[in-house]
């Protein structure tokens, strides 16, 4: 089973989501695989890094990881901004959403437990 890390990036008592355009698309937290090698939080690091020109401190998990497919499962942490400002490169948008605002979105089916989850948290 292959690993995948979600970030969910916190700044100023927001989350950073990335949407996905694709036809099962929706929000979600932004990450990707866990590669041979790699501890899951060296992963969420890269990965962000790559993905939106940011450079990341990982913190906890947000709970279980969750099963995206036969082949994927999901783990996703909590992350503060090191430095950067987010770059749009790989999704379709990016938003920073408040607690009370995160109920609002599609997120993608997996996400959605991480989302509750970092709800109470925020």
């Amino acid at each position: 089973m292959q690993i995948v890390v979600g970030v969910a990036v916190v700044r100023d008592g927001r989350v950073l989501a990335a949407y996905r355009p694709d036809p099962d698309g929706g929000w979600e937290f932004p990450g990707g695989k866990v590669e041979p090698g790699e501890t899951e939080e060296q992963a969420a690091v890269r990965e962000i890094r790559e993905e939106l020109d940011l450079e990341i401190k990982v913190g906890e998990s947000l709970g279980p990881a969750v099963d995206i497919s036969e082949r994927y499962r999901l783990r996703v942490y909590r992350a503060s901004i090191v430095a950067g400002d987010p770059v749009l490169r790989e999704h379709d948008e990016l938003r920073w959403f408040a607690p009370a605002e995160l109920d609002e979105a599609d997120w993608l089916i997996p996400d959605r437990p991480f989302v509750r989850r970092l709800r109470d948290l925020l």
